[in-house]
Order: structure tokens, then sequence, then C-alpha cells
């Protein structure tokens, strides 16, 4: 099992709500340098804030459950030098690269988020803009084919009712799959940090 303390957590500036929640869930006022498990901390503010406090501590197991849960995102990661980070990450967390190689591969990590911000800036402004048309459009034909035949209005509405499942499959799907990388990460965690082999 893994400990922190509450003075090491309060040096990382935690959130007003989640400190207060944890000092009253702990009965305390005030930080100390009393053992504090990750267990207490996930129980008492749950597993975002139990991995927040991970940062109060310096072990490998934190770099390598960082890593893991990036490997589970990792089919979206196209950039080589993002999956280079990754594995860089993962060979330092295990002693085999040095502080050197990590910054290296942190620094073209991030050179290439810049550039993946920057393009996914100018897409969003040009899929925002073909979205905008696209709805003045279908408004335009929505006031045309109600205007021009109830049939027509009818197709469209159909359409549009298909593609609203749609729409509601995907996100359905997609919360689906962020629900069970959550529970993952959640086992993970308490595998690692909260069990009495740790």
């Amino acid at each position: 099992m893994f400990y922190t303390t509450l003075n090491k957590i309060r040096e990382h500036s935690p959130c007003c709500e989640g400190w207060r929640r944890l000092l009253t869930y702990l009965g305390k006022t005030n930080a100390d340098d009393e053992p504090l498990s990750f267990k207490s901390i996930l129980d008492s503010n749950g597993l975002d804030d139990a991995i927040w406090a991970l940062r109060s501590i310096d072990a490998p197991e934190v770099r390598l459950f960082a890593v893991r849960c990036v490997r589970q995102i990792q089919h979206l990661i196209s950039d080589e030098r993002s999956l280079n980070a990754l594995d860089v990450s993962e060979a330092y967390a295990v002693g085999e690269a040095t502080k050197d190689e990590l910054s290296a591969a942190r620094y073209a990590a991030l050179d290439a988020a810049w550039y993946a911000a920057r393009d996914a800036a100018r897409a969003a402004a040009w899929y925002a803009a073909r979205d905008a048309a696209r709805a003045a459009a279908r408004a335009a034909a929505w006031y045309a084919a109600e205007a021009a035949a109830r049939d027509a209005a009818r197709d469209a509405a159909r359409d549009a009712a298909r593609d609203a499942a749609r729409a509601a499959a995907w996100y359905a799907a997609r919360d689906a799959a962020r629900a069970a990388a959550r529970d993952a990460q959640q086992k993970d965690f308490i595998a690692i940090f909260c069990s009495d082999d740790a």
C-alpha cells in the first residue's frame, strides 16, 4: 500500500473543494505528516483526486500507472514523437532510459502536441464553418420542403431522425468505452496503490 501525507499533498496546491472534503473525511482541520493511504483518498474524494494526489509521491509505479492509462488510448496517437515519449517514459520508470533521453522525448512530444493543437484548431474552424453552412442549408431545405410538400418534409424528418439515432448510438458507444476505461483505471489504481501487496 502506498502512503503520502497531507503536508505533501498541500505542497501541490490542491483545489479547495477536494482539500476540504479530504480533511472532513479524515476529521482534521489542518495538514500534518501522519501517513495517509491512497485508499483513504480514493474512498474520500474519488478516483480523479486520488490520481491527482499521486504527484505527492516519488515512485516509479506512478509513472508506470500513467503510461498504463495512456496505453488504453494509444491507438488514437498517430504521431511517432508522442509514441516514442510514451515508450521512453516507461523505460525511464524501470531504469532503462536516462533523464536526458526522457527530456528529449518530452520536448519532441510537446512539439508534436503544439502542431496537433494548431491543426486541430484549423480543422475545428473548418468544420464549424461547414456545419454552419449545412445547418443553414438544412433549415432552408426544411422550410422549402414544408412549403412545397408534406412528403418532402416527412422525408427530411426521417433523415434527421436517422442521423440523430446514429449520433446517439455513437455517443452511447463512446460513453461505454469511457466508462470501461475508467473502470480499468480504478482497478489498476487499487491494485497498484491500495493493495496490501504493494
